[in-house]
């Protein structure tokens, strides 16, 4: 398959929906907590009775311009919503307010690495009901299903790329760069597995060099972005097994199955006109004036991009560091905050990227989850600096901090953790260490050098970790040239 697919470009277009963090739904005040009882947060109006009138959310219309603004988007000065026509169960109103030909947004871009992925459109809709499939697991087999409304009318930012994605890495990549620049406009919470963030990938391949695009599956149901890349692998995988083998890719829209790791078809896609769009008539057309714009511009908080840029050329990160931190909006409040307190940053970098890290990543946690808090860090990391505790015990503190919080300054008062700083005491202990251990010093003056560690090793747990490890080499190698 490798050899096939050098024959082949993939070509890669995604449709984001980000649903808004607003207090009300986008068309009336119904409220918009997840997880509450089913069709519990409804009113006439979300759920189509007649006679009803839709009222715009003005929030959804400030998150949306600035959804533009942070991905280099015109904003449109004069913007309409349309009616999109289909027939489902979860859409009571057999309609779907959005944006047709006048998105609130357009022409934008996001970086990833060194490449530009363009932005066709950011515009606003309304989030349809929720299928539960009943009566067995999913959809297949179900014998019943039934409609939870509480999403319905929920406000959705919908941010169309152009087709300008090559590989499922590099649409992963845009995908989560995209969930960093939401959540940093806190605009909406960027999670994918509650369907907060929603992804429909289209996916062509074609042969290198050509410049017609190839005929595009539209790929849904991912809720991750390790389904995302695997789901847009297997389907580059699957085009160029139909074309190989003589046959035709079919326009169609097909759902990831991650139990089975491949893609199944749907239905056919339908084009725009499937959907009879005609202007809303129950909705007077979107005036967005320069003096709204340029106030929303002007609160606009530190983008992903530019956090990184400033972690790179100001603080002197690494590029990996700089990224990693920046990947979650959590870990970098704490740093700016640790870097408020004029600390020692490389030295809180080296601590958030490794023991730190570790931690999160074992217990599957965020930082914000944990009671360590910036100022202990900081407290930490002087007492270091200052040669109060050593390096091992601060590795020995740094649990107890994340879990129980506390002072690490008082912890070493109580639990007696400061460095030992006596030469003398430290010589002391390096003698006894030598004299209970006669053969394997003969060893080392016979040749063996590896064996200084050994005896670091063997001190280090006498001191308990307490003594500064530079101090015992510096002693250790004198006792033994005696």
């Amino acid at each position: 398959m490798t050899d096939l697919k050098s024959k082949y470009e993939t070509v890669i277009g995604l449709e984001v929906h980000a649903q808004l963090k607003t207090n009300s739904k986008i068309f009336c005040g119904s409220a918009t907590e997840f997880g509450k009882e089913h069709n519990s947060q409804i009113c006439p109006v979300c759920v189509g009775y007649p006679g009803v009138l839709p009222v715009l959310n003005k929030e959804a219309v400030n998150f949306a311009i600035l959804t533009g603004l942070a991905l280099d988007c015109e904003i449109a000065k004069r913007s309409k919503f349309d009616r999109k026509q289909y027939f489902y169960p979860d859409l009571p109103k057999n309609y779907q307010i959005s944006q047709f030909d006048m998105p609130i947004a357009k022409n934008g871009r996001i970086k990833i690495g060194e490449k530009n992925i363009r932005i066709n459109r950011a515009h606003l809709e309304e989030d349809a009901g929720k299928l539960v499939h009943a009566g067995a697991t999913g959809l297949a087999g179900s014998t019943y299903s039934l409609v939870d409304y509480n999403r319905t009318g929920v406000p959705l930012l919908e941010i169309v790329s152009e087709a300008d994605i090559s590989s499922p890495e590099e649409a992963r990549a845009y995908m989560e760069e995209l969930r960093n620049i939401v959540r940093y406009l806190d605009i909406c919470d960027g999670n994918l597995e509650e369907g907060s963030l929603r992804c429909d990938a289209n996916i062509s391949i074609r042969p290198v060099g050509q410049k017609e695009l190839g005929t595009k599956a539209e790929i849904k149901n991912m809720n991750s972005f390790r389904a995302l890349q695997r789901a847009l692998e297997y389907e580059v995988e699957r085009q160029i097994e139909v074309v190989e083998s003589g046959g035709r890719v079919v326009q169609e829209t097909r759902l990831w199955n991650e139990a089975e790791g491949i893609t199944v078809s749907m239905r056919s896609k339908e084009e725009a006109h499937d959907y009879r769009y005609f202007p809303e008539p129950d909705l007077v057309p979107l005036e967005i004036d320069s003096d709204w714009v340029n106030r929303l511009r002007e609160s606009m908080p530190e983008l992903p991009e530019q956090k990184r840029q400033r972690y790179l050329h100001k603080l002197g990160l690494s590029e990996y560091d700089a990224s990693v931190i920046v990947e979650s909006l959590e870990m970098a409040k704490f740093f700016d905050r640790v870097v408020e307190l004029d600390t020692n940053v490389k030295a809180a970098v080296n601590w958030l990227m490794g023991d730190i890290t570790a931690y999160l990543k074992d217990k599957k946690v965020s930082i914000q989850d944990t009671k360590l808090t910036p100022e202990n860090l900081v407290e930490m990391i002087e007492l270091i600096d200052k040669g109060v505790i050593s390096n091992n015990i601060a590795k020995k503190m740094i649990t107890p901090l994340l879990e129980k919080g506390g002072s690490p300054k008082n912890m070493v008062e109580e639990q007696g953790m400061s460095s030992i700083t006596d030469e003398n005491a430290i010589r002391e202990m390096i003698q006894n260490v030598l004299i209970n251990n006669e053969s394997e010093v003969q060893k080392y003056k016979s040749g063996k050098p590896q064996l200084f560690g050994f005896f670091v090793g063997q001190v280090m747990k006498a001191t308990k970790g307490r003594a500064q490890p530079e101090v015992v080499n510096k002693i250790l190698k004198e006792e033994l040239e005696k």
